[in-house]
């Protein structure tokens, strides 16, 4: 038998566990093993994540639900490996005929990242040079804000400028705002009482625990996972439906 999938029989047998919401140090761990013993690379890794993201907001916000004319997409890149996600996710998202700018103030200097950057640059899809912090001006040109600025790796006592002063503006916006992974600016571990309020949140592997109280619409791109991983952490991760990458919990 396919070990990735159970057959319904067994799946019925079993006692329906809860999804596992993870901790900072959970989901290090899960990435460390598949780095490092399952061989998977960071960069097909971050791809994986990236593409997932893409179609997750092609199912949140099909084409034809866009209000203005054009279907622009505002993606806030940060320094880390979010960043390198949200590059990737905006280059499937002009494969898929959306318009994404992208703000990406903090360039990292590993050429893995260099490398995603030039991947959108020879799409045509262009940089902005600065976030207008006239809130309107975001409202009035883009449908969509995606969020990959900071990650689950992140600091969120300590945040620094930029990213604090975009925080400030994202709080302000009335466009729609798609979080990857974990929402900026939130503590991994437990929902933010005051940070930004996200109407889509993509968790990537399994959700993290600030999730457990989320709201809006989420998704979980995970199904790449090896099956004994998923055993390990015992993650309960649900079945994803038909050849999807992602669920909607």
């Amino acid at each position: 038998m396919d070990k990735m999938n159970h057959s319904s029989a067994e799946a019925e047998a079993e006692t329906i566990e809860p999804l596992r919401y993870l901790s900072k140090g959970e989901a290090a761990a899960i990435e460390t093993e598949l780095l490092r013993d399952y061989r998977f690379g960071q960069q097909q890794l971050i791809e994986i994540w990236g593409q997932a993201c893409a179609i997750a907001i092609t199912k949140a916000y099909p084409l034809s639900s866009l209000a203005k004319k054009q279907p622009t997409v505002l993606v806030i890149c940060g320094p880390d490996q979010n960043g390198s996600i949200g590059l990737v996710c905006a280059r499937h998202l002009r494969i898929f005929e959306y318009e994404p700018t992208i703000y990406h103030p903090k360039r990292s200097s590993q050429s893995l990242h260099q490398d995603f950057t030039v991947q959108c640059e020879k799409m045509d899809i262009p940089f902005l040079s600065y976030l207008p912090t006239e809130v309107q001006l975001i409202n009035d040109a883009y449908n969509l804000v995606i969020d990959a600025m900071l990650g689950p790796e992140a600091d969120c006592a300590n945040i620094k400028e930029p990213y604090s002063g975009i925080l400030v503006t994202l709080k302000q916006i009335k466009t729609p705002i798609v979080s990857v992974d974990v929402p900026s600016g939130w503590d991994v571990e437990e929902p933010s009482q005051d940070g930004i309020n996200p109407d889509v949140l993509i968790s990537l592997t399994a959700p993290k625990k600030c999730a457990m109280s989320f709201s809006g619409k989420h998704f979980l791109a995970g199904r790449f996972l090896p099956y004994d991983i998923q055993k390990k952490y015992e993650l309960n991760l649900p079945d994803y439906p038909g050849t999807d990458c992602l669920i909607e919990l």
